[in-house]
């Protein structure tokens, strides 16, 4: 059984740091690329980043590069976000994605709020 499983959302001020983690089973975790998206209330979902199968490359939308940073652990069958300097606008809920050849999976998302 597939499973991608987040955590590590929260509430957080403004100028705040939160690390979202995504634990993954039911698939060989290491063949895949990872992304992190996200979506705010009445907006499409957006690619955040992603980084390849074996994490040698990575990639960031503008509004978060030099904030955000994504990595994994292929042993641990982890992605992660860390996400530094949060700003309101990064509000939304945050899921991660599994993406091969074959198909894609999806977790079912970690809340994210920014907020004085």
């Amino acid at each position: 059984q597939v499973q991608l499983v987040e955590s590590g959302g929260g509430l957080v001020q403004p100028g705040g740091s939160l690390r979202l983690s995504c634990v993954v089973s039911g698939f060989t975790f290491s063949y895949y690329a990872m992304r992190w998206f996200r979506q705010a209330p009445g907006k499409e979902r957006e690619l955040v980043a992603d980084i390849s199968s074996t994490g040698g490359r990575t990639n960031y939308a503008d509004s978060v590069k030099g904030r955000f940073t994504i990595s994994r652990d292929n042993a641990k069958k982890t992605v992660y976000l860390q996400m530094n300097s949060l700003k309101p606008e990064d509000t939304a809920v945050y899921y991660c994605n599994a993406v091969h050849s074959d198909g894609d999976y999806w977790g079912q998302g970690t809340q994210v709020t920014v907020s004085s």
